[in-house]
């Protein structure tokens, strides 16, 4: 019959945790990183002169508590938010990964040759192809593909919130302080509290790139509204036009250079989010460039870090396009590019048709 000897705690905890080293740990010792006590507010040592060595306000703790009960209550809500997002995305996701990439090569050149010039075409032409040669075509389609969701989602909730904020001064003072949070708050701050009432992957990372980038073209709308000269608005009030028509034929056409530069930086923010936001599972290029600092392979980092600013390169010189006029242009858009150049051509041949119809009639 074998005895068995009583094993005290020690022996037990060494039994149960396999990756304590009992050389290195002091029983007594309170300094363990992940103990919280050692923060605790505590009033009886106080001292005036030196106030701020523990905290007096517990506003970690109240955050936390705010999330755990917005995820109680509200995460049905929160995962409706995220329907339409999913919804444009995968058609974006889709189009894009889907279709060949010569096929996409070629309408990204005509539109940038379209929309901002020949040059611009060419260079966008060679800019994808080097995308593609480097091996990031995939990945790239992806994070356009995030970023041109949650640039459409900026353009729809911040030009009629901006809209709003220009015509109402006590509504500005009430919401600039939000948009000043916004746009100062690190942008890993976004992370936890997106994970929590949205969960990980593409579309909360969607989520919180609209939050960092909205604000800049929330801003520079309000700014293009106001901006409008008010002898133009006096003139338009003289002629009758409603306040409906005022927006849209006289505020809103001269504030489009001011709009179209806040599209720009809501753009240029949501593709500096794409890495950030790649550490919550969202793909694309940002993914390679975790992978590759993760790895310590800084060829994989670089590749994802020159698809990025290739395509920043491409969206910049498109978005800058947008907003300049039609005298700064030299027509309207249509009057030039492939488009002009089509008009063109059939104007001719339609022209040339009907001389040949009409020299037809008078010999007859």
């Amino acid at each position: 019959m074998s005895s068995k000897t009583p094993q005290t705690a020690s022996d037990q905890a060494t039994f149960s945790d396999p990756w304590i080293n009992s050389a290195t740990v002091d029983p007594s010792s309170n300094n363990d990183w992940l103990d919280t006590s050692a923060t605790e507010i505590s009033s009886e040592h106080f001292n005036i002169m030196a106030p701020f060595q523990h905290k007096l306000i517990p506003f970690d703790s109240w955050v936390t508590h705010a999330i755990d009960w917005l995820v109680l209550h509200f995460r049905p809500i929160f995962q409706g938010v995220r329907v339409p997002v999913d919804f444009i995305l995968n058609g974006f996701e889709q189009f894009l990964v889907s279709m060949p990439a010569p096929v996409t090569i070629l309408i990204f050149a005509l539109l940038a040759w379209q929309l901002a010039g020949a040059g611009i075409g060419v260079t966008s032409f060679i800019s994808l192809i080097l995308i593609g040669a480097i091996g990031a075509w995939s990945e790239a389609m992806i994070t356009l593909a995030l970023v041109l969701t949650a640039l459409l989602f900026c353009i729809l909730i911040g030009l009629p919130l901006a809209i709003w904020l220009a015509h109402s001064e006590r509504v500005t003072r009430i919401v600039r302080p939000l948009l000043d949070a916004m746009q100062t708050t690190p942008a890993f701050v976004y992370l936890v509290p997106i994970v929590m009432l949205f969960g990980i992957g593409n579309v909360p990372g969607v989520m919180v790139t609209i939050i960092f980038a909205l604000p800049p073209i929330v801003r520079l709308t309000i700014l293009g509204i106001k901006q409008v000269p008010a002898d133009l608005i006096e003139a338009a009030r003289s002629f009758g036009a409603s306040p409906r028509q005022m927006l849209f034929k006289v505020q809103l056409p001269l504030a489009m250079p001011t709009i179209m530069a806040g599209v720009n930086q809501t753009l240029m923010l949501a593709l500096s989010m794409v890495v950030i936001a790649s550490m919550i599972a969202v793909g694309g290029l940002g993914q390679m460039v975790l992978r590759g600092i993760g790895r310590l392979d800084i060829g994989l980092a670089a590749v994802g870090g020159a698809g990025i600013v290739i395509l920043a390169i491409i969206l910049d010189r498109l978005t800058q396009s947008l907003g300049k006029n039609s005298r700064v242009r030299g027509g309207l858009w249509y009057h030039s590019g492939p488009i002009g150049l089509f008009i063109t051509l059939f104007a001719r041949k339609w022209a040339r048709k009907s001389s040949c119809d009409n020299n037809v009639q008078t010999d007859k």
